[in-house]
């Protein structure tokens, strides 16, 4: 059975209640530093990198590679950091779970996986993109040159970046401890592959941009092989199913709370 977050209108509540002035999350996404990473046949990967704010000595960090969405390609190196990052990069976050978050840019005109989105299913290529063979050498590059725990790298995105996400684990499932696919899709035939890799994919049944069956055939598909995955569908949501997710707290202490065996 599909697990479901309800949530009542807006309307209604604001009938029954005074207005409330929330005030806006302080921005700390100047936290996150930028650098350029090149790969072996010259291409150029803008990204972000945030620290733990304190690096002990002898002591390993998580790794947390965020997938951006279409609207945020480019090369300006910011505009992945739109959604989702400024969580991660909250004082209560790094407080509470001090990891390395990197979030690389992918550029005008590529794609994590090059898919079309709008379709009701896809093979995975036989080749991954050109961004994502980049992101993979990112990913060995900091693994090499940080404090970082190969035993707990995980992969998080959102919309393109969540079918980058389904890619990626798909491709290369003993490097990741953990996914988070946020209203994407993968290839359900390949499920047998990431059985072993925990996953919690979140979706809103109302999307219009990706289907809500992309989600969840991955997940049934998974089930169809043993795995147990955790599954959030959102009542009534179009395709914003990132803005709820990255700021439940139950995702940070489930993801950064895997390990792989």
């Amino acid at each position: 059975m599909l697990s479901r977050v309800i949530t009542l209108g807006g309307l209604v509540l604001a009938a029954l209640m005074p207005t409330i002035s929330i005030a806006a999350d302080p921005d700390h996404r100047d936290r996150f530093t930028s650098a350029i990473f090149e790969d072996t046949s010259g291409h150029k990967l803008p990204y972000r990198l945030l620290a733990p704010a304190k690096v002990g000595a002898g002591t390993r960090y998580p790794l947390v590679v965020f997938l951006h969405g279409a609207g945020e390609r480019g090369d300006d190196n910011k505009k992945q950091l739109v959604h989702g990052m400024n969580d991660f990069a909250s004082d209560e976050i790094m407080a509470k779970y001090p990891a390395f978050v990197v979030a690389p840019q992918c550029p005008e005109g590529k794609r994590w996986v090059e898919v079309d989105w709008t379709l009701d299913s896809h093979q995975m290529p036989a080749q991954p993109s050109e961004p994502l063979t980049d992101v993979f050498e990112l990913i060995d590059n900091l693994v090499a040159t940080k404090p970082i725990d190969a035993k707990r790298i995980y992969i998080t995105g959102l919309s393109m970046g969540g079918f980058g996400v389904w890619d990626a684990v798909q491709r290369r499932p003993e490097l990741f401890a953990a996914a988070a696919p946020i209203c994407g899709g993968g290839d359900p035939l390949l499920a047998k592959q990431i059985h072993f890799v925990p996953v919690w994919a979140f979706h809103g049944d109302d999307d219009k941009t990706v289907k809500v069956k992309r989600s969840r055939e991955m997940i049934e598909a998974l089930r169809d092989v043993g795995e147990r995955p955790k599954y959030t569908e959102y009542k009534g949501v179009d395709h914003d199913s990132w803005t709820r997710t990255y700021k439940d707290p139950a995702l940070y202490e489930w993801l950064f709370a895997q390990r792989k065996k």
